[in-house]
């Protein structure tokens, strides 16, 4: 939190802007009242960088967009519904909104909007004290209805008024909760966790894309994990993604030190660390990452064996891809998200052998080629799965793991690894064996390939003498197949 001093100067800064000083003016002139409102004073306030321009307006939608014309390049609806317009003016992008005070039906997954006429009553309805702030324009006053700075300085995430009521007027608000504790550090006030845990089955009449929305700015934030543990012990998590919450009852099959649910969060925080010193993700968080971090293990509850006094979980990477695909799904995430992450839990064990024997060059290739797009993201995961205590073994998977990366780049340079095909393509494969498009094809294109992985490139004409020294093994076969089914018959 900055000094009042510091906070004033941050929030004149702000107001001083040629689009915050345009659009103040505007409004004024109009007649309207207008208010910086929500995260850009909060931020202001504690000294975290101020991304977005958010306003409240006495103004109706109609002479909004009316008021905004008269100095915006451009302006569009953002939901002219919900009483909001956006703009761009002098090169920023702003959102304008209506005074609101809607609320939610018990049945609803929308909100029932009615335009308020004051400040204070839009502010009064607002998630949290932390954004129930206002900076009146131009006037620089700033209007706080509820103990907001208070709480800003306290850290703390707390409702304007009842937590039972804000979370009955939008159950998302449950959710962003665990949000902004990730993303400020905050800790969530008792009476809204125990509102969180008793109507968490409220947030059922929540549409399944505005759930995954949340979600991913959770995972988006520093530290996901703060968020995701208050999901999980609020029972909110039960709601979205049961099985991660299930992992809370595995034991962790790695020496037993920790359960599955622990171990999980943290892969969760060794990637993202990963993410950021590898310089992986240049544009921001890699959710997909986060996300297959999150969901890597949640086939253990299925997989569960005990075999001669050990837990063992077979085949749990492949029962957590398929279960990551359906949950994905149901969240309406899109499918190029959903197969990535599906395909980053089918392989984040596939490396683990490699440190007890060292693969050959054809088991290396084969491993770049199903990791295909998602290699640097499998590197990072399979590295954050380290969570043993035991230094000597953590070493030694981490040097394990070091020698693949440097051979995946060795082998990279000598033969355009991650663009491996075999050197004959379809055409070729139908004019050297006489044969039109159908299943041999398939058949012929894939021992190419197997040719291809195992020993890597001998060349068209080395490719093309065995293609044709198969195909006659293969033609051979038929015929014995053949003669032996007419012999019995």
């Amino acid at each position: 939190m900055l000094s009042l001093a510091e906070s004033m100067a941050t929030l004149t800064e702000i107001a001083e802007s040629k689009p915050v000083k345009a659009l103040a003016e505007a409004f004024a002139a109009a007649g309207h009242e207008c208010a910086l409102v929500g995260g850009p004073v909060r931020d202001a306030l504690i000294g975290r960088p101020v991304t977005d321009l958010d306003f409240a307006t006495s103004a109706r939608p109609d002479e909004t967009r009316e008021i905004l014309e008269t100095i915006a390049q451009k302006t569009w609806d953002v939901g002219r519904a919900f009483g909001t317009i956006a703009a761009r003016v002098h090169g920023e992008q702003v959102e304008v909104t209506t005074y609101r005070s809607d609320v939610y039906r018990e049945d609803s997954r929308k909100p029932v909007v009615a335009f308020g006429d004051t400040i204070e009553g839009d502010l009064v309805r607002r998630d949290f004290t932390i954004n129930a702030l206002a900076l009146m324009l131009p006037e620089m006053r700033l209007v706080d209805v509820s103990g907001g700075v208070e709480d800003l300085i306290a850290g703390t995430i707390m409702t304007p008024g009842s937590a039972e009521q804000s979370f009955s007027d939008d159950p998302l608000r449950m959710m962003r909760a665990a949000r902004f504790a990730s993303q400020l550090g905050f800790a969530v006030d008792p009476r809204v966790t125990k509102a969180m845990t008793d109507m968490a089955d409220r947030l059922d009449i929540i549409s399944a894309e505005r759930v995954r929305d949340e979600l991913v700015k959770t995972l988006s934030t520093d530290d996901p994990v703060a968020g995701l543990r208050i999901l999980v012990d609020t029972g909110l998590c039960d709601r979205f993604l049961p099985e991660f919450s299930a992992l809370r009852e595995m034991q962790d099959d790695h020496g037993r030190h920790k359960d599955v649910y622990e171990h999980t969060l943290t892969v969760l925080e060794q990637a993202i660390a990963l993410e950021k010193s590898r310089g992986s993700s240049p544009d921001g968080p890699d959710v997909t990452l986060r996300l297959a971090a999150v969901m890597h293990d949640i086939g253990k509850p299925a997989t569960r064996r005990y075999e001669q006094g050990q837990v063992t979980f077979r085949h749990h990477d492949v029962v957590g891809a398929k279960l990551t695909k359906k949950r994905l799904r149901e969240l309406r995430f899109d499918n190029e998200t959903i197969a990535q992450v599906a395909k980053l839990v089918e392989l984040h064990l596939r490396f683990f052998g490699y440190s007890d024997q060292a693969w050959s060059d054809s088991a290396v290739r084969r491993y770049v080629r199903d990791a295909g797009s998602e290699l640097e993201r499998l590197h990072i995961i399979t590295r954050a799965d380290v969570t043993t205590r035991n230094k000597r073994k953590a070493d030694r998977l981490e040097f394990a793991y070091d020698d693949i990366e440097r051979r995946i780049d060795e082998l990279a340079e000598q033969e355009a690894l991650d663009a491996v095909r075999p050197e004959l393509d379809g055409q070729q494969i139908m004019q050297l064996l006489g044969i039109a498009p159908g299943r041999e094809v398939g058949l012929a294109y894939k021992f190419l390939l197997d040719l291809r992985l195992d020993e890597g490139p001998i060349g068209e004409a080395a490719a093309a003498e065995r293609l044709i020294a198969w195909w006659a093994e293969q033609q051979s076969g038929d015929a014995q197949s053949t003669e032996t089914e007419g012999e019995a018959s």
